[in-house]
């Protein structure tokens, strides 16, 4: 009974945040660590993000959760252009798993040349071919915590973890793609940070919280946080390992 009445908080609080944002005057990357890190219940959901429209003008499907209102959280000092472009990635933790990605993006780091078939194997690597359950046919990518195309980090073990399909593609490269899209056009700056969300020694993240701000305009300002999580598809985030519901 006592687990029914938490589960059931639970999905009234995440329901208040979908609808209004995550509460003021608590610090995003705070929230999402002690909050939605150990929350005890799964989404389902159905994909559905429109490439045609920009972020700004469409309704995020519930697989992305919006923290402070979806505004980046940086400082000025972390707007600073004083080193130009630059990225940087966290060493990886006494578990091999990867840390938070930051980066000053720029024209001047996007790759010129093909990319590479990954090789490294991320902690919970686990993959599975699940069928029609995802557009790839399998529940797992290598995916990068800094996508590809915009400095062209490829095999670097600390730039890859283990995400489902759905947490690279759509969601995660929706948001890589305006970026470069952006920088391509204009030529100017987008401070970058990627963040996994690991509960306790779990080799799988819950999530990503992913952060963009344009530094010479206003164009680009994004806070979310991204679930891990596959349609019909259970993962034990402690292994990697997963179970695929059929019914």
């Amino acid at each position: 009974m006592i687990k029914k009445i938490k589960t059931t908080v639970g999905i009234i609080i995440l329901v208040a945040i979908l609808l209004f944002g995550v509460p003021f005057g608590i610090k995003g990357e705070k929230f999402v660590t002690n909050y939605l890190n150990s929350s005890n219940f799964k989404l389902y959901f159905k994909p559905a993000i429109d490439s045609s429209k920009a972020l700004t003008d469409q309704t995020l499907p519930s697989q992305i959760l919006k923290i402070k209102n979806n505004h980046a959280e940086f400082t000025e000092s972390d707007l600073s252009l004083s080193q130009g472009s630059w990225q940087h990635f966290s060493d990886l933790d006494g578990l091999n798993r990867v840390g938070q990605a930051d980066a000053m993006l720029g024209s001047d780091l996007m790759p010129h040349k093909k990319r590479e078939p990954l090789t490294w194997q991320p902690t919970g690597f686990h993959n599975k071919n699940i069928g029609e359950k995802s557009d790839s046919g399998w529940l797992y990518d290598r995916c990068h915590l800094i996508g590809y195309q915009l400095t062209g980090e490829n095999n670097n073990p600390k730039n890859l973890m283990t995400g489902t399909r759905s947490l690279n593609t759509p969601m995660m490269t929706k948001f890589e793609n305006e970026v470069a899209q952006y920088i391509k056009t204009t030529k100017h700056h987008v401070r970058y940070r990627v963040t996994p969300v690991f509960k306790a020694n779990e080799l799988v993240a819950r999530g990503v919280q992913m952060q963009g701000q344009s530094v010479e305009d206003k164009t680009i300002n994004f806070n979310v946080y991204i679930q891990n999580v596959q349609d019909n598809v259970t993962i034990d985030y402690q292994t990697g390992y997963s179970t695929i519901d059929n019914s």
